[in-house]
């Protein structure tokens, strides 16, 4: 009976202690069961200290620092270059190119790219009606000749007057936008030979 008794008590100072004071006003300090817990030693962001010789509690980041899932070993898909230091010819293996993935290529190449390149990638984009710059004709031989890392290269750091877009855009959209660069090229340069014999009753 005793243990009865116990186990009544407990469950009744648990109901008062869930339900019983819930919204009741006290100008009295809080019950601290876990004190530590409350009153943790630890730095605030920004608030000076005396503990570190230059003041600061934010530390700064260690060098060699990588962030979690950040490491980017595959020079190819972050950096457009092979193991022998050269920009890649191809676009990296863990990488699907897929109808989505050039259609996210084109989305992308809308936003950051036509305003100087043009839609159809000829170099004539809206920034040529007030004179700035000359941007390159995507079509050009120079272009079309270029390993597809050289392309992610230049989307990555820039080049001449066409200024960096890596901290805009992230790796996988770079290397769509070259895929749909690469689908632009094409068009602009088939030929009524690439048409598979099926699909030519359908020129007109």
């Amino acid at each position: 009976m005793r243990y009865v008794y116990l186990v009544v008590f407990f469950v009744v100072v648990l109901a008062v202690g869930a339900l019983g004071f819930r919204g009741s006003i006290s100008t009295r300090p809080p019950l601290e069961v876990f004190p530590d817990m409350d009153r943790q030693s630890k730095f605030h962001p920004q608030v000076p200290t005396s503990f570190f010789a230059d003041g600061r509690t934010d530390r700064p980041i260690p060098a060699g620092t990588v962030a979690r899932g950040d490491l980017r070993a595959d020079s190819h898909l972050y950096a457009g270059r092979n193991a022998a230091g050269d920009f890649a010819s191809g676009f990296p293996t863990d990488l699907e190119i897929d109808r989505q993935f050039i259609d996210r290529g084109r989305e992308r190449y809308e936003i950051y790219c036509t305003p100087c390149h043009g839609s159809l990638g000829n170099g004539r984009g809206i920034v040529t009606n007030y004179g700035w710059g000359g941007p390159a004709n995507l079509h050009a031989d120079l272009i079309r000749n270029q390993p597809e890392g050289e392309i992610y290269n230049t989307i990555t750091n820039g080049k001449n007057t066409m200024f960096s877009l890596g901290d805009k855009i992230v790796p996988e959209d770079r290397w769509a936008i070259v895929a749909y660069v690469r689908a632009l090229q094409r068009s602009q340069n088939g030929r009524i030979e690439d048409v598979p014999a099926s699909h030519k009753g359908e020129l007109n």
